[in-house]
């Protein structure tokens, strides 16, 4: 698996691109404004993604510890997750 993490937010270190919606096959977000943002963007690139959401708080800090648990447990309810 190759992963690739952007955001949707002007501050983001990492914006979401052009570039990353072509490469994706799957899109996981952590609510559902981050879809209303992509679909707004990016919109007709969109149309043969699929897009969960994980429905996590977009709160946590870079790398936290607690939202990397959660993250690994929401995305293993898609996808299975090596140890």
């Amino acid at each position: 698996m190759d992963v690739r993490s952007a955001g949707t937010e002007a501050a983001a270190r990492i914006k979401v691109s052009n570039g990353h919606i072509g490469w994706a096959d799957v899109i996981f977000v952590m609510e559902k404004k981050h879809i209303r943002r992509l679909k707004d963007r990016f919109g007709p690139m969109l149309n043969n993604k699929r897009i969960w959401n994980l429905d996590i708080p977009d709160d946590y800090g870079y790398m936290d510890e607690e939202l990397i648990e959660i993250l690994k447990n929401r995305v293993s309810e898609y996808i299975n997750i090596p140890e």
